[in-house]
Formats: C-alpha cells, structure tokens, sequence
C-alpha cells in the first residue's frame, strides 16, 4: 500500500466530497498557509437545489455542474484527487483509497446524504429518488418515456397509469417536481396527437401536516393552493405503506387508498453516507436514526478534534436543541466556518463554538410562483420567484454556468420549449447513435422499451 504524506512543513487538511461543505472549506483555505486535498468519487461539483430542472428538461446536467479542478485551477495549496475514500483511521490520522493511504493533520468529512426509504429499500428501483446527475438522468427518462408510451397506448386504464405521477414527499424537492411536472405537461400538449397531456395527474403524497414544513404555516398555505391551481393533488397526513406491481398504497387516517402509476418519485427522506458509519466504528462516535453523526458544537466528533462532520453527514443540535436541516447554507457557513477555526488553531487561537445564520427558505413552485420565508419578511409569487431565481444564480460556482442558466431560464421563459427534453439513460428507444449535451456519442442497446417505473 502506498501512503502519502504531503509537505512535513505545512499542515496538511484532507477534504472528503465535493459537496457545498467541502468546496467552502476548501475555497476559504485557499491561500491559507496549509496542504489541502480534496477527494471525491466525482470530478465536479453539483448545484443540487437545480437538479429538479433537469429532471424535468429545463436545464442540462452540465449547466449546474462545476469541475473541481477547474475551480482550484489559481489555487496553488489544493489538490484535487478524484477516488472513493474506504475507510479511515483515526489513530495513524490516514484515509484509505483502495491501495492508496493519504495522511491527515485535519480531516474534514462533507459526504453529504443518500435516499432513505425507511426500512423498505425493495422500493429504491422502484421510486426514483433525485441526489444525483445519474438520478436526475433516470427521472427525466421515466418523465418523457411516459409520456411516450401513453401516446402509443390505446387501452384508456393504461393510458391513464402512464399519465399518473406519484410523488412521496412535499419537502422543497416534492414541490417543485410537483409544479415543473404540471408546467411541462402543458408545455408538451402541442407536441402529441393522441393523447393529451393536460389531462396528466399528479398526486403529493406528504407524511406531516402540511408542505413545505420547515416554511411558515401561512407560506405553507400558499404553497399549497398554488399547486392545486397547477393542477396538482396534494395529500398530507398521509403515509405510504407499499410500492409493488405499479401500485402505491398509502394511508390517511383509517383510510387505506391505493393508485397505479408507471411513474413514482421519492423525496421523502435522506440518511447520512457510508463514512458515517466507518467514523462510528473507528471512532465510537453516535449516529442518529438517519445515520447522521453527533457533532460538537464546534463541529468536530468526540474525543478527536482533529475530526470534522459537516453539511448532510453532520448532526449539530446545539444551537435550538434541533438538528440544523439539510440545505445548502448550512453545509456552506459550516465549511467557512471549519476553515476559519483551522487557521485560528494554527496561531494558537480557537473561535466560538459555530452557530448558523438562519439565511431563509425558499421553494420554487411554477412560472412566475415560489414563496420565500426569511427571517425578517415572507414574500410569495412573482416577487418571490424573481428572488428565487437571483439567489440561484448567485449561489452558483462558475461565471460562465450562471450566464448559461440565465439564458435558458430566459429563453424558456418566453418560448416555454425545454430543450434537454432527452430520453437517455439505462434505457432509450431501440438501438440508436445519439449525441446529447449531457453524454458524448454513444451508442445505446436497449433491451425493453418502454419499461418505465421499474
């Protein structure tokens, strides 16, 4: 095995994801006198909080996504190494890549969250969950391959299956699937003959009280009503029971009610990565039920405080007895926050314990319609969806993604044409040579079309 260790003469910080927390971290030490390496499994950075657009053909997955090398290019202390970390080992302060050991003085683990199906993992194949490009992928294909397949469909009950969308969840990513779907079905209504897909149905299933939990009650509402206006049933106080043979079960109440779908998507619940669970069996440091770790106030994990969780990974409770939610900002003023904290301790100085800056949540729900709730003021439809789209735009990596964003969301806007309405993935139609914006020319064999939702 060989082990790496870096320059003796500088503090070496090792970075695990690319994520919001890891990025930040490495950006705010970028012309800190130390070491940093950065290691992820994918040579970019993904703008999550966009990836239902892509989902739903408004955006291409290149539009959100930022080479890491690419961001460090004029950062002469990082390094970018792209691999899967195994393991680590807290004593000899090594992480391992395969046949590769890298040594730490600090280590920062931001690897962020997968999907959770509360025990019922046989649903994942079924119930697409969206965290990555690849999901984003699959869901844009199960989405248009639906709508295709219900065009060449004559049997009325099939038909209607195929144009049934079931999502499990009404957080952000629910609601604002929810409402592109419902927008991308009026788009496409010119664009088949036998069917029409305004006729499309889409059913919110969420397990609280209302969507949009983490909002203000009265945005919540507003959310709510917007998306019954698109044309979207939503459902609270409802959980699902069973996804099996096309067929979602739920329960509100002493109801038990069931629908068929071709198409089902999961945004309900996350759990923390692997390394979670490598840390509490290196370690001994807790887990929540999500598999998150219990973090310090200052970010670090008991009884090695060379050791940091942030962004999805971390459990931090200490701030209102609850665990900060799983969002962008707090992953970000974590990661400058653990950077800032690294160079203090190098010059003898510690820092406060850290404490997040509650920024505000926002949801996108349809053209001109989002709600905003920030600590001072509650804003809702066109004022909220023009500061839906600033914020993203400026939370963006690159100049040049935020100028390509800009322009396809403009462009949509006017023409309402969704221009990576593409079917690729596992399965396309037939075998074909096809060039995309989102894989190089390939040749794809398929061996079921057709075969959506499972």
């Amino acid at each position: 095995m060989v082990v790496v260790h870096e320059n003796n003469a500088l503090h070496h910080v090792v970075i695990i994801g690319g994520g919001f927390g890891g990025l930040y971290t490495a950006k705010t030490l970028a012309k800190a006198n130390v070491n940093v390496t950065l290691i992820d499994k994918r040579n970019f950075h993904l703008f999550q909080p966009l990836l239902y657009q892509v989902a739903t053909g408004t955006l291409s997955p290149a539009d959100i996504s930022s080479p890491l090398r690419a961001v460090f290019r004029k950062s002469k202390n990082t390094k970018v190494l792209l691999g899967e970390v195994n393991d680590i080992d807290p004593e000899a302060q090594e992480v391992i890549l395969g046949d590769r050991t890298i040594h730490y003085d600090t280590l920062v683990v931001a690897t962020g969250a997968n999907h959770s199906y509360y025990g019922h993992d046989n649903w994942r194949p079924l119930a697409s969950g969206l965290k990555t490009v690849e999901d984003a992928i699959e869901i844009r294909r199960r989405i248009f391959s639906a709508f295709e397949a219900a065009e060449k469909e004559t049997d009325p009950e099939l038909r209607r299956a195929w144009l049934t969308f079931v999502i499990v969840g009404a957080g952000p990513t629910g609601v604002e699937l929810a409402g592109a779907i419902s927008e991308l079905a009026k788009t496409l209504k010119e664009d088949f003959r036998n069917i029409d897909t305004t006729e499309t149905k889409i059913l919110l299933l969420q397990g609280g009280d209302r969507v949009l939990p983490h909002m203000a009650p009265q945005l919540s509402k507003v959310a709510k009503e917007s998306l019954q206006k698109l044309g979207v049933v939503t459902q609270t106080n409802t959980r699902v029971t069973n996804i099996e043979n096309e067929i979602v079960t739920f329960k509100q109440g002493d109801q038990v009610e069931q629908i068929t779908s071709k198409t089902i998507l999961w945004a309900a619940g996350v759990k923390g990565s692997a390394l979670g669970q490598v840390l509490a069996n290196r370690t001994g440091v807790e887990c929540d039920r999500s598999g998150r770790v219990i973090v310090e106030p200052d970010l670090t994990i008991k009884g090695y405080k060379n050791i940091f969780v942030i962004g999805d990974l971390g459990n931090f409770s200490h701030q209102d007895g609850k665990p900060l939610p799983s969002v962008a900002p707090v992953a970000k003023q974590e990661g400058e926050y653990v950077a800032k904290l690294i160079q203090k301790r190098l010059t003898g100085q510690t820092l406060p314990q850290f404490r997040y800056n509650d920024v505000g949540s926002l949801a996108m729900i349809g053209k001109n319609l989002a709600v905003v709730d920030l600590s001072f003021i509650k804003l809702q439809g066109f004022v909220a969806w023009i500061f839906w789209l600033v914020v993203h735009i400026y939370f963006l990596i690159e100049f040049d993604t935020k100028l390509v964003v800009v322009f396809q969301w403009a462009w949509n806007y006017i023409t309402r044409n969704r221009r990576s309405r593409l079917i690729t993935g596992r399965e396309a139609f037939g075998e074909a040579t096809t060039v995309t914006n989102d894989v190089p020319l390939t040749t794809i064999k398929v061996q079921e079309a057709y075969k959506v939702g499972v």
